[in-house]
């Protein structure tokens, strides 16, 4: 169940299981209760055949970048198998740790419903900001709660370059 909180865009969700396998592209898979031991996960979720994930591709690198310093696991979540991902991220796909989930299992879990998205996923699964598709006014309100809740400064969203809103595609497998 999720609750939307619109004074401030943050939404509460659990995932729906802290089980779910997060599979990276160079190492086994592990539960999703193992990735979130340490640090809260800030994932951005693409869909790689869709032209809407291609459209935020450079924006999302640029807002996880930004905080690759901060006390938190910024990473894609791509939904294909691992050649189709490094393919489509080409360098970013080594540059942040990445996970494939061509089944889409992750995302839905997660509660994602559309294309591209970005998230806050705290050590308990609690998934506390969510944006779907491309709205920077959401994507800056997850921003930052990441910001708040690793004591990180805020990325600037939107920025010069970042593509003009869109609703994105269904996550549904």
């Amino acid at each position: 169940m999720c609750l939307r909180l619109l004074r401030i865009g943050y939404l509460s969700c659990v995932a729906q299981s802290l089980d779910l396998q997060l599979t990276p592209l160079n190492a086994p898979a592990r539960s999703l209760s193992d990735w979130l031991t340490t640090f809260p996960l800030v994932p951005v979720i693409l869909d790689p055949y869709t032209h809407e994930s291609a459209w935020i591709l450079d924006t999302a690198r640029r807002i996880l970048a930004h905080f690759a310093g901060a006390d938190c696991r910024p990473c894609w979540v791509v939904t294909c198998n691992a050649e189709d991902a490094r393919t489509y991220l080409g360098p970013y796909a080594e540059e942040f740790l990445t996970f494939v989930d061509p089944d889409r299992v992750l995302a839905q879990g997660l509660g994602v419903t559309s294309a591209p998205a970005f998230l806050l996923v705290r050590q308990d699964g609690e998934v506390v900001a969510k944006a779907e598709g491309w709205n920077s006014l959401e994507w800056r309100s997850v921003a930052e709660a990441v910001a708040e809740h690793t004591q990180w400064s805020r990325p600037s969203v939107p920025a010069a370059g970042d593509p003009s809103p869109f609703g994105g595609s269904p996550i549904s497998a």
